[in-house]
């Protein structure tokens, strides 16, 4: 027999030997074993019952009775909207349907993808917090023109019609955030002046406070087809300038695109909280 086996025969016997001397002094009543509480009894005749927390539902935001539209500003490159459509209501002035927008001088990123993701963001952020949200395109590719956009936003009967932009100058120095609205002397939707330039004002400040940029004011306009087309308050925030190195690096940046739609978010809900 090998070593090994030798040695684990006399394992073995030893083994032995000590469990027929536990065996005898059980028996004979010479151990001082304590015997089991009635608590340690109970655990082992029958296993405890864990109670498993269930997942909670996730709180379903308040419903609120308001419809923001929100405009993406143009669309892909490869789309042609180079037809023409009338400046407004009744108007002779001829424009292009739509245009292509700037592109990052920097970033090389197109301003149409741009204006879509942060509206994509910003209708999320809206929906959480009960608003109802109606995106005039969801994709790049979408061919509709400006008219055709603030008449979209007028059918579905929202209350506000915001216009997601982005800047580009020859000035690669300028920087900075501002909006758009009609003035009070536009033939066809100086009406709506005052509500858009207030509208316009809470999501410039709120959307300034929470990017860091520079906030460069309101601005008036009346040759813009999708405001002149309007039959609601309507704006066109302009988030930066695309030119711009600063501006253009940083709404490139995904964390930053999410801090640039929440201000967006802050500016429409502290709009609608002054009016009601």
């Amino acid at each position: 027999m090998s070593r090994t086996g030798i040695s684990w025969v006399r394992r073995a016997r030893h083994t032995g030997v000590l469990c027929a001397l536990l065996a005898g002094l059980v028996l004979s009543g010479c151990t001082n074993v304590p015997a089991a509480s009635a608590d340690e009894e109970e655990a082992f005749a029958a296993p405890r019952e864990i109670a498993v927390e269930q997942p909670q539902e996730a709180a379903q935001p308040e419903k609120k009775d308001i419809l923001v539209a929100i405009d993406p500003g143009h669309q892909s490159w490869e789309v042609d909207m180079s037809a023409t459509e009338p400046n407004a209501p009744g108007s002779t002035v001829m424009k292009a349907k739509a245009t292509t927008g700037t592109v990052g001088r920097f970033s090389g990123i197109d301003e149409y993808a741009l204006n879509l993701d942060i509206s994509l963001r910003l209708k999320e952020l809206l929906e959480q917090q009960g608003y109802a949200v109606l995106l005039t395109r969801e994709t790049n590719d979408t061919a509709i023109s400006n008219a055709e956009r603030a008449q979209m936003a007028n059918a579905a009967g929202a209350d506000i019609y915001v216009r997601i932009h982005a800047n580009g100058s020859e000035d690669a120095g300028a920087s900075g955030a501002l909006a758009l609205v009609p003035s009070a002397e536009n033939a066809y939707v100086g009406q709506l002046s005052e509500q858009s330039a207030s509208l316009a004002g809470h999501i410039l400040r709120a959307y300034c406070s929470a990017t860091g940029f520079a906030d460069l004011g309101i601005q008036v306009n009346d040759t813009m087809t999708g405001i002149n087309w309007s039959q609601r308050p309507v704006m066109i925030l302009e988030m930066g300038f695309m030119t711009n190195q600063h501006d253009d690096l940083a709404m490139a940046e995904d964390s930053f695109r999410q801090i640039m739609a929440e201000g967006i978010a802050e500016g429409i809900d502290t709009y609608f909280e002054e009016a009601s």
